[in-house]
């Protein structure tokens, strides 16, 4: 992509992502004409033709708005709280013109939150609700999406991210979920949606660092580096550093620590071809914070009863390292070919102990869950994008094909236990003393799919635009299992469709209509091996392997959405079901690796209604709120009909404000409903006598400008000490605590 300079505005092609304006086609070779005032280039260069140029400012002030040189390139100028579009080049539109409910949060959103892992941004938005380590899968970020299990749907730029691990924000843009079923873009599983995390890139604009520092309440200590360092006209380099201390709020010593880096680059090699690369590590080194019990057989949560492992062998380690690899190459002004390769390398390891209230395997006494995985990853996907008149009509056509191979080893810790101290009503004295070895490799599992997809996005005329897009994905699964010197072994396949409609008759909002599929895989979770409950493999009551179909889901929703404010506000609104077929079903005992094949059915409706962006030219919001119910339909166990799903919340709902009282100083807070929800296990009828109550959490923050340099920013988490509980174990005994009320101050000096 060719670059031009014109004092301090930078001109790069981006004639794919350009959002056409209404009933203007695209002709090859169409450029923009610099010529009128400034504003009009501006505007212009924001919502020109599919061919038009996009501008970008150093720092440029519109009204009382200022766009850094750091900017989040898919957010609105001028409305920190609004994305306008999405960071995948498959999604052609503009997100108020994608027919499907998203929720994107950006980088403003995510740091005055003053919430710093992805499982705590995303367990607060509606509609999404955390899962908890279990004997049948590792303890981790753990995400479920309408009800429906997502810890496998996690993407990074695009590409599937593989491996239970915790997940930072320090290196991210903006956080991207999709709603629905989704296997055309993602593959297997997305069944109630998916997460894209976006990383920051380098930038050939200009040299700029930013330093952060944060001290609070609980120990809390926090510093991360952003620099970019454009080395010549062609190539430049970006370094993200993280470095965080800090114990849980008010569980001491449960706590994390955590190092991080990311380091990008970019070079345009010539007029037309780009090449991108970067690198992420990540360590995370933490007591983790089991939660306090719940007693199974009355229900009754007993917050005395809690354990967070002091002077114990309890430890969670979690480390990343992925490459990633990206060349554009602009064939002409219509037709892009884009290429993203990654290589990665995650593991997971862990002895976690927790309180157990009564059970007849651990009578009042401490219980352990250990284990180890790691992930290989291996990814390529290839897009050719065609944007062009056909017939008097535009088409943006993506054709792509996918390559994937999953390398996943697990097994757990022996542990010798020399002495153990249990007096669970003070948590200072509890302890589990002893040693522990690594073991070897209970279960190794090794996944390779293919996948080809063609979408097209046709702009029929001023106020009609469809979408269809078809995906077929191959894969051959192998499971070796070392306890019973088994090998499973299957190859399969599956078509997968997505289609909508967006009219548009206003200037400023449109209705639209979707329809999507999404198809899950026996043994699809990859750290559940054969616990067949948890979404690992899942064989007859023989323990012998039959051929299962792949789950399917359908996702129908129809929407409105709608750009205010000179487009600097997004509201939206969607009814939705989701219904899941042929589920397969784990026992009662869902640490077997036996179960009952395609014989379950549920379904998950609701609403859901967004907000975000400038709601006045000094109050800004983020704001979500689902409103559904779920049912199970059909399984192998009558009882389970008509159950709601577990883990699960009929309501919940997201508020973050905004409001800048002077130029120098801004006050905001957010605050997080969610309604009951009930214990049980995947796919299964919930255990209604397990059972979270509802609650509400209320955080505060406040920024301040000193000058154009430096700025300070104040949170208050949890304000009035809220007790409340996010997951619940399947079958009781422990639920995860939400962090008690905390504090902090951030000083950021930007150069």
């Amino acid at each position: 992509m060719s670059v031009k300079k014109m004092g301090d505005i930078s001109i790069r092609g981006n004639s794919i992502r350009g959002s056409a304006i209404k009933g203007q086609e695209s002709t090859e070779g169409q450029n923009l004409s610099m010529v009128g005032t400034l504003a009009f280039a501006i505007s212009a260069a924001m919502v020109g033709p599919a061919q038009a140029a996009g501008v970008t400012l150093d720092t440029l002030i519109i009204g009382e708005s200022v766009i850094e040189a750091d900017a989040n390139p898919y957010s609105e100028p001028g409305a920190p709280y609004k994305a306008k579009r999405l960071s995948d080049t498959r999604h052609t539109r503009d997100i108020a013109d994608t027919p499907q409910t998203v929720t994107v949060l950006t980088k403003e959103t995510i740091a005055e939150s003053g919430k710093t892992e992805l499982k705590d941004i995303l367990s607060a938005q509606p509609g999404i609700t955390l899962g908890t380590g279990e004997g049948g899968n590792s303890f981790g970020d753990r995400y479920i999406i309408r009800g429906y299990e997502a810890r496998s749907d996690v993407y990074t730029d695009g590409l599937r991210e593989p491996g239970l691990i915790t997940r930072e924000t320090f290196a991210l843009e903006q956080i991207e979920v999709s709603k629905g079923s989704s296997s055309t873009f993602g593959g297997r599983g997305s069944t109630g949606g998916a997460v894209n995390s976006v990383t920051k890139k380098a930038t050939l604009e200009e040299n700029f660092t930013t330093l952060e520092g944060g001290l609070g309440t609980d120990k809390y200590k926090r510093g991360t580096l952003d620099t970019n360092y454009v080395v010549n006209d062609d190539l430049a380099v970006r370094l993200n550093l993280l470095y965080t201390d800090a114990d849980i709020p008010d569980r001491a010593p449960a706590k994390e620590n955590r190092q991080g880096a990311l380091i990008s680059a970019v070079y345009q090699a010539t007029d037309k071809l780009k090449v991108s690369a970067d690198f992420y590590h990540f360590e995370g080194d933490d007591k983790t914070d089991v939660g306090v019990a719940l007693d199974r057989t009355t229900g009754v949560i007993d917050s005395e009863r809690q354990y967070v492992g002091q002077d114990g062998l309890d430890f969670q380690e979690t480390q990343a390292d992925i490459a990633t690899l990206k060349l554009d190459l602009d064939i002409n002004d219509e037709i892009r070919l884009e290429n993203k390769t990654r290589l990665g390398s995650t593991s997971n390891d862990y002895i976690v102990s927790a309180y157990n209230s009564n059970s007849s395997r651990f009578p009042g006494g401490l219980r352990t869950f250990t284990g180890w995985q790691e992930n290989d990853y291996l990814g390529n996907q290839t897009n050719l994008i065609i944007d062009k008149n056909l017939n008097s009509q535009r088409h943006t056509i993506i054709a792509g094909v996918e390559y994937a191979n999953e390398e996943t080893k697990a097994g757990n810790y022996s542990v010798t236990t020399d002495s153990v101290n249990i007096d669970p009503y003070n948590t200072n004295n509890t302890s589990w003393i002893g040693s522990y070895n690594k073991s070897a490799a209970a279960t190794q599992l090794s996944l390779d799919t293919v996948s080809v997809y063609l979408m097209d996005t046709v702009t029929l005329n001023d106020d009609w635009e469809v979408f269809a897009g078809v995906r077929y994905d191959y894969f051959d699964y192998s499971l070796d299992v070392a306890a019973t010197a088994t090998k499973y072994q299957f190859s399969d396949g599956f078509w997968n469709s997505h289609s909508g409609v967006v009219f548009s008759p206003w200037k400023r909002g449109n209705v639209y209509a979707s329809w999507s599929t999404s198809s899950n895989i026996n043994g699809g979770e990859a750290d559940a091996g054969t616990n067949c409950g948890y979404g690992g493999l899942c064989t007859d009551a023989d323990g012998n392997y039959q051929g299962a179909d792949p789950e399917q889901s359908t996702n129908l929703e129809i929407g409105t959405k709608w750009n205010l404010m000179d487009e600097k506000l997004l509201l939206s609104a969607a009814v939705f079901r989701t219904t899941k077929d042929d589920v397969i079903e784990g026992d009662n005992d869902s640490y077997a690796s036996n179960g009952s094949l395609n014989t379950g059915k549920n379904r998950v409706e609701g609403v859901e209604l967004g907000v975000s962006g400038n709601i006045t030219a000094k109050l800004s919001a983020q704001f979500g709120v689902a409103i559904m119910d779920s049912e199970t339909l059909k399984s192998y166990d009558d009882a389970n009909v008509g159950k709601p799903k577990a883990n699960f919340a009929d309501n919940s709902a997201n508020l973050q404000l905004r409001y800048q009282a002077t130029p120098k100083l801004a006050l905001g807070g957010v605050v997080t409903y969610s309604s009951e929800i009930y214990g049980g296990q995947p796919d299964a009828g919930a255990s209604e006598t397990i059972e979270l109550p509802d609650y509400t959490v209320y955080d505060l923050f406040a920024s301040y400008q000193v000058n154009k340099q430096l700025s300070l920013r104040a949170n208050i988490q949890n304000l009035t000490n809220e007790d409340y509980y996010t997951a619940v174990y399947r079958g009781g005994s422990i639920v995860y605590l939400g962090d008690a009320r905390s504090a902090n101050l951030t000083m950021t000096y930007k150069f």
